[in-house]
Order: C-alpha cells, then structure tokens, then sequence
C-alpha cells in the first residue's frame, strides 16, 4: 500500500536544524557585526582547545563554564517535600517531562535555589535537555541545573538552541551511573562552544524558532492526515469484513466448501504422518459472533486457517533465549521487533540481527518473507507482511507469525486481521496493566469473518483500490 505522502521525520529536520546553526551555515554572516573576539576580550572568557567542527572566521570556539554559570537545585529529604500548595513549589525533572505530582516547600532559601520565568534551566538526570522556564517561580530539584552568566556576550535563546543540539552528543559521550544516567558538572562546563558575534546569535535564534514553528504546522497537518487515512481505512475494512464492499456472486463456491477442503488436506497430511494432529479449536458460538455475514460466508478461528505445515503460527522466542549478548553487528538474521510492526506495513527502523548460528536454538521462531506477523503487544492484534530485504528472519518476544493455509487470499486474511471484526476481539481480551498484551493461544482462537475464495479476491482488490485513491 503507498504510505503517506505528507510522512517526514520532523526530529531528523530539527536536528540538521540546530547543526547547521552552530556551524553557521543557517544565516549569512553581517561584515558590520562585532566579531566574538572583542566578546571574548570584554568578558574574560577563555578559549576552547577542542574544535569539533569549522565554524566562520568571526566565530570564537570558548569553554561553556567560562561564560556560563551552572547552578544545582536543592536535595530534598523525603519529609522536606510537603503536599500544601500554600507553600513554594518544587520543580522536579519529573514534573518537566510527565505528569509527575507537584511537591512544596517552606523553606527560605539562597536566590540561586529558586528559578523564575525566562530563566534557562536543564535536567541533567534521567531525562536530559534545556528548557526556558515559564512556571512562575518554584524551587528547583538537584536534577536540574539553573544556567547564569554576568556577561553581554551570550544570547540566552541561542545557548538553549546550542544545548538543545547538544543533548544527544551529551547523552552518547558523558553519561555516568548505571542505575540513573546523569552527565557531571565538569563535563558540561568543559564542553566546547561556538560563540557567534551577538547580532548574528539573535538572528540565528530567530530562524530557528521560525523553522521550527513551521515544523509544527506541518507535523499538526501530518497527524490530522493521519488520522483521517486510519479512520478510512478503519471504514472500508469493517464494510469488507461485513460483505457490503463488493457484491455476493451466487456462482461462488460457499466458504463453507472452502473450508472443508483445508480441513481435509489437515486430515489427509496427519493419516500420511507428514504434520502432527493438534488439538482441535471449539466450536464458533453465535454470542461469539459480532454481527451478520452473508449466507455464502463463515465465521471460522484464524488459527484454523493456518498452511498444513510446523510451526504454522508460533511466537517468539522467550527474552532468556534472544539476549542483548546473541545480537550481532552482522546483517546476518533480522530480528522482527515490535517496532517494526507498523499501522500501513513494515517500518524499516530500529534495526538488530543476531547469528545464523543462534537462529539454530530458537527455529521455531523463525518467520519468512510472505508471512503474516502479528503484534502482541500494544497495538496487539496488528498485522503485517515480512518483506523481502533480509537474508532471515526470526521473531522477537513480541509478535507472532502466521503462515496461512495457500488455498486463502492471504491480502484478505491480513485485511481481516487489521480490521475492527478482529482487532475489537484482542483489545477486550488484553491481559496485563503496565504492558497490556495478547498471546498466541487468544490469536488462535479470535474469530474472524471468511468469505467464498472469489469474493476474498474481489474484496481485496476493491480495497487497494479505495485506499489507493484516497493516499493519492
């Protein structure tokens, strides 16, 4: 199916954003503006060795901690954090980053313990990055860093945009802890920083806030095409699933003969002992049923349509059994992690392979180009097909594959996976709070609508073309 076309990665934009503003290539340089070496001369500010990039001719390379002031919030004890909102609020890097409950204090503190709007502030722990405040005035955590300077040379917007650039590089290079990862104070201080004449830092400040603004427009318009294209999507599939697409050809053979055929082939396969018999799934109750499908349709349980062969539809692998420690930089077998498992099909990111040689212990979970792989943890009940770009495949822990019987139309039985007949069955039979997830046994046994094999095919056909039209 074509995806998107308004689909870009706004993160990846705002990033080569700010690194082409520090390295001055977002505006043009003023001949009139005062270089940064008078700056650094009036201030006293000392030049940074470390160069890890060109920057233009009046550019100064400094040391952050020479012009910047890093001041730590307070450590709280536990019976110091009051819940009386008559008292000073206490900033904590979990109320910058989610929804965190607000703590107080009545403690009188030194001013440099107390942040107000327009201060530049940055959480150093845990979750990292700038932030100008705009809370009115609270008393902020020892996470969190108050940023100070007494010179003229540093413009404030432009030094949150550097720290901004800045958070990935400090979060690769200068973590430290294993429990909770925080980068010192010494590191921070010590980083390098390009220091524009001051005109131009205002200017560079401006086109980023204006780029970006535009980024956010854009990505507003890109989430509510989004949304339009799922609820369509939703739309035409439930009309699919409900045999109202396309109309009933009274020549097709019933799914019912279809599904007798399959049958028989299992049986037949079991007598030759070239599959095993397996227990068989119960029986389709009408308070099963979510609503009516045409005569020459059944309600049949996806895992009865599985192809006559191992390991038809199985799951991944246990997380004791595909460790961090079997991964591989290697190309050799991809694994398919829940990431992967996107709303229109594959999503090519987050990419992990382990050992041709580890793929051995766990075949059983071994998936390939073709097969239906399904999604047990939210969104559980998703599905896609594996496409043809690796050499092998294998599961993570949170899918599962499904290889359907070759006598279905295997776009209609993804199509019906996707679709509300089935996806409704997962999301109210979910287990877990944290995580809320499906399992192999529930996929197997979650129904879902089957029409005669010709109607399978019309259907299909009728529904690449409604959302080809509609993705135009």
């Amino acid at each position: 199916m074509k995806t998107n076309s308004l689909d870009f990665d706004a993160q990846a934009l705002r990033e080569k954003i700010l690194d082409l503003a520090m390295r001055g290539k977002l505006v043009p340089q003023d001949p009139n503006d005062e270089p940064a070496s008078v700056l650094l001369e009036k201030d006293n500010l000392k030049n940074s060795d470390e160069k890890p990039h060109d920057i233009p001719a009046s550019w100064k390379w400094i040391i952050l901690g020479s012009g910047v002031n890093f001041y730590n919030g307070r450590a709280y004890k536990k019976n110091e954090l009051l819940n009386d909102d008559k008292f000073t609020p206490v900033l904590r890097v979990g109320n910058l980053f989610t929804n965190s409950s607000w703590y107080y204090s009545d403690l009188k503190l030194d001013p440099n313990k107390y942040i107000d709007n327009g201060d530049l502030i940055y959480a150093w722990s845990a979750s990292f990055g700038p932030k100008i405040w705009n809370g009115g005035r609270v008393i902020f955590h020892y996470h969190i860093w108050k940023l100070k300077y007494d010179n003229t040379a540093i413009d404030k917007n432009f030094l949150y945009y550097f720290l901004l650039d800045k958070r990935n590089v400090v979060g690769e290079t200068d973590l430290h802890g294993s429990t909770m990862k925080h980068i010192t104070k010494t590191n921070m201080e010590h980083l390098p920083f390009p220091l524009p004449p001051l005109s131009e830092q205002s200017r560079i400040a401006a086109k980023i806030a204006q780029l970006f603004a535009l980024l956010r427009k854009v990505e507003t318009s890109t989430q509510q095409y989004a949304k339009l294209q799922t609820l369509l999507k939703s739309k035409v599939l439930d009309l699919a699933m409900r045999g109202k697409l396309v109309k009933q050809d009274p020549n097709d053979e019933p799914a019912s003969v279809l599904l007798e055929k399959i049958k028989a082939e299992k049986q037949e396969l079991i007598k030759e002992k070239k599959i095993k018999k397996t227990k068989p799934l119960p029986p389709i109750t009408d308070d099963e049923k979510p609503f009516a499908i045409p005569d020459s349709w059944e309600w049949v349980r996806l895992g009865d349509l599985v192809a006559p062969v191992e390991y038809a539809m199985a799951d991944g692998p246990f997380g004791s059994n595909l460790k961090k420690a079997d991964y591989t930089d290697q190309p050799e077998v991809r694994i398919v992690q829940l990431s992967n498992i996107g709303e229109n099909g594959w999503k090519d990111n987050n990419v992990k392979y382990t050992t041709f040689e580890h793929l051995k212990l766990i075949q059983r979970s071994e998936v390939f180009p073709g097969n239906i792989v399904i999604a047990k943890m939210m969104p559980a009940g998703r599905g896609i097909l594996i496409p043809n770009k690796d050499k092998k495949y294998v599961l993570s822990s949170d899918a599962v594959k499904f290889i359907p019987n070759d006598l279905l139309n295997k776009q209609f039985l993804l199509d019906a996976i996707n679709s509300n007949a089935y996806r409704n069955q997962v999301n109210q039979k979910l287990q877990g709070t944290t995580r809320p997830r499906t399992s192999l046994k529930k996929l197997k046994n979650f129904i879902l609508p089957s029409p005669p094999l010709e109607e399978q095919e019309r259907i299909t056909r009728e529904i690449s073309k409604l959302l080809a039209l509609a993705l135009m």
